[in-house]
C-alpha cells in the first residue's frame, strides 16, 4: 500500500512504501531548510539535486550530491538544507 506524505506546507512530498528489505519513502525536498525527527534508523540516498545535512549536535554541516547517502540514527533528529528541488530514498531500519 502506498501512502502520501506531506510536510512544511507541502514543501516535502514523499510516497511511503515496503521494498524487498524495509519499509521506505521517496520523495521531494524543495528550497529551503527544515528539521526532521527520527524514530528508526535511517538511510537517506540523494537521487537528484543536493543537500547539506546537519546532524543532531553537530557543529557542521555535511554536504551530498546524488549517488551519496547519509545515515541517521534512530530517535534523533537533523537539519537538511536544498537549494533547489532534491529528490531522495529514505530507507528505514
Amino acid at each position: 500500500m502506498l501512502n502520501i506524505n506531506e510536510y512544511f506546507n507541502g514543501a516535502v512530498k514523499s510516497i511511503s512504501f515496503t521494498s524487498s528489505t524495509s519499509p521506505a519513502s521517496v520523495g521531494v525536498i524543495t528550497l529551503g531548510e527544515y528539521s526532521f525527527a527520527t524514530s528508526s534508523a535511517e538511510t537517506m540516498h540523494i537521487i537528484s539535486g543536493s543537500a547539506e545535512v546537519k546532524p543532531a549536535n553537530a557543529k557542521s554541516w555535511i554536504s551530498f550530491n546524488a549517488g551519496e547517502h547519509f545515515k541517521v540514527a534512530a530517535n534523533s533528529s537533523f537539519l537538511i538544507r536544498v537549494k533547489g528541488d532534491t529528490a531522495y530514498l529514505c530507507e528505514y531500519c
